[in-house]
């Protein structure tokens, strides 16, 4: 019941970041993560976790960087 709710949070989230997703996608996503959830151990969730975030802090440290983007 939990990896439902989850799963559905993580949709609904990634289908409001990203409009190209639109709801169809965001629904996909909700019903596989809890799939993925009950699959993946504990330890390679956290690192998933651990990866993301880095690569996060990466990718804006890099747009930062360059600087603002140039308006056309």
């Amino acid at each position: 019941m939990i990896r439902k709710i989850i799963g559905g949070a993580i949709g609904a989230k990634l289908a409001k970041g990203h409009p190209a997703l639109g709801g169809a996608t965001g629904v996909a996503l909700a019903t596989a993560v809890p799939f993925i959830i009950s699959r993946v151990s504990f330890p390679a969730m956290i690192a998933l976790g651990v990866g993301g975030y880095v690569a996060k802090r990466y990718l804006d440290g890099r747009e930062q960087a360059e600087g603002p983007a140039k308006p056309r």
